[in-house]
């Protein structure tokens, strides 16, 4: 009897091994059998929420960013808690989890317990980036990966690389998750959209004029002296005409009604006008600024790298010896239930 019982501990072992083992080998068409057309569901759910309002697709764009480089991508950033990572001072403004709930319930109603809210997440953002560039940044999005159970603000403010770090601080940011001081300036050009909060930049508002052009600092500081913690748009191109008549008049030719994922970011820091001390000081190291060059050169380029180093962030691991899971629902893991 104790032996029978012994054995069937061991095999419930070997099997929850085999299971974790096959959940962290990640591959393209991973649930075209257990869950077939889920990306397709993913995708139809991100371009009406997009066509709805463009903001949404910055958010999943910054959310790959935000929840990989914690943990690696385990969808912890969409667990809630009084001291989740979504609570971390370096994550103000996250959005897009109401998005997420709902894909997340529409994949479970086609497919109970099977779908990584990882994978949705991934699969999110992926969509998103592709539809913010008209089709120009994409890949093939490998999946099977498992939900963390651990989400704490003080690993986000310690991963994370802050819009007031050096060029120093960066590159061994970057460094420590195995990202090149190349792959750090292309992933900076995902600040082509969305935006940011005053207080994440307000030390910009009084740098000279070797690191912001002066009319630009102007319609910073009169949008940031508008509120508490106004958010401006990252992009000089997406702001208000009225603003830039007023501040940077011979920018108007330029500005589109959209918000569009392209290098342009690369050209407004040639020219001063981006937001973040971090952004700027990529122009303050040799080989980052040649990148900055490179890409302000070669859109096409620009978009063939971004969508590799999207890839390669897709594929940071979780931190050797961690339990993952298939959560029910995005915001909690499934003990809470």
């Amino acid at each position: 009897m104790m032996r029978s019982t012994a054995a069937a501990a061991l095999v419930a072992v070997v099997l929850a091994v085999a299971v974790a083992a096959e959940a962290s080998e990640l591959k393209v068409g991973y649930y075209d059998k257990s869950c077939r057309g889920v990306e397709n569901v993913v995708k139809w759910h991100v371009i009406k929420a997009i066509k709805a309002d463009r903001k949404v697709g910055a958010a999943l764009v910054r959310l790959i960013f935000h929840d990989c480089f914690v943990r690696g991508c385990d969808a912890s950033v969409l667990l809630d808690g009084p001291d989740s990572e979504k609570t971390a001072p370096i994550n103000i403004g996250l959005a897009a989890f109401e998005l997420l709930d709902e894909i997340k319930e529409a994949v479970e109603d086609r497919c109970p317990g099977v779908v990584s809210c990882s994978d949705i997440l991934i699969y999110a953002a992926r969509d998103a980036a592709s539809a913010m560039s008209n089709g120009h940044v994409y890949f093939d999005a490998p999946a099977g990966r498992l939900d963390g159970m651990v989400s704490r603000a003080a690993d986000a403010q310690a991963d994370l690389p802050d819009s007031t770090f050096t060029i120093e601080q960066l590159i061994e940011n970057f460094k420590r998750k195995n990202f090149t001081i190349e792959e750090m300036v292309i992933l900076s050009g995902a600040h082509a959209i969305g935006g940011g909060h005053c207080s994440s930049f307000r030390a910009r508002l009084t740098a000279p004029q070797e690191q912001i052009l002066p009319a630009y600092r102007g319609l910073l500081a009169g949008k940031c002296g508008a509120g508490p913690d106004p958010i401006v748009v990252n992009n000089i191109r997406d702001e208000d005409p009225k603003a830039i008549a007023a501040s940077v008049p011979s920018f108007l030719p330029k500005v589109r009604k959209i918000e569009f994922l392209d290098n342009s970011y690369y050209h407004n820091n040639l020219a001063r006008i981006v937001t973040f001390n971090s952004d700027w000081q990529l122009l303050t190291e040799k080989e980052a600024r040649g990148h900055v060059h490179e890409y302000a050169d070669n859109g096409t380029l620009w978009d063939e790298d971004f969508s590799d180093s999207l890839l390669k962030l897709s594929k940071l691991p979780l931190p050797k010896g961690s339990k993952g899971e298939i959560r029910k629902k995005c915001r909690y893991v499934n003990h809470h239930y």
